[in-house]
C-alpha cells in the first residue's frame, strides 16, 4: 500500500509539473509572438522607427523585416493558444518557431539590439520549457 501511494503521489506531482511547464511555455510563446508582431507592425507602419549602421549583412528594407516579424509573431501567438488547449502539434511547432524567432531576432540586432536580445531570451525560455515538457512525458 505504501508503494502504491508513493507511485500515485509521484504521478500526480509529475502531472502538476507538466501542467505548470506547459502553461509557462504557452504564456512565454504568447508574449514572444505578441511582442514580435508589434515589432513587425512598427516596422511596417513607419520605416523610420529603426535605424542601422552602414553595410549590414542582413540588411533588408524595414518593411520586409516588418512582415517577417509580423508573420512569425502571429504564428507564434496561434501556437501559444494551441499550447493552452494542449494540442500535440503545438509543442513541436513551438520549439521550431522559437528557434526561428531567435534567428530572426539575431539578424535584427543591429536595428534594435536590446529588444532583439530580450526576444532571444524569451525564445530560449520557450525552447527550454517545451523540451522539458516533451522529456517529462
Amino acid at each position: 500500500m505504501t508503494t502504491t501511494s508513493r507511485e500515485s503521489y509521484a504521478d500526480s506531482t509529475k502531472g502538476i509539473w507538466a501542467l505548470g511547464i506547459g502553461m509557462f511555455a504557452g504564456v512565454m510563446l504568447l508574449m514572444l509572438g505578441t511582442f514580435q508582431a508589434v515589432q513587425g507592425l512598427a516596422a511596417i507602419l513607419n520605416d523610420k522607427v529603426y535605424v542601422t549602421g552602414i553595410d549590414y549583412v542582413y540588411q533588408f528594407d524595414l518593411t520586409t523585416w516588418g512582415w517577417i516579424h509580423m508573420i512569425v509573431g502571429l504564428v507564434a501567438v496561434a501556437t501559444g493558444v494551441g499550447l493552452f488547449f494542449e494540442q500535440g502539434w503545438a509543442r513541436i511547432t513551438g520549439i521550431v518557431l522559437a528557434g526561428i524567432s531567435a534567428l530572426v531576432n539575431f539578424m535584427f540586432i543591429p536595428y534594435y539590439p536590446i529588444w532583439s536580445l530580450t526576444l532571444i531570451a524569451f525564445a530560449i525560455a520557450v525552447v527550454w520549457a517545451l523540451c522539458s515538457l516533451l522529456r517529462n512525458e
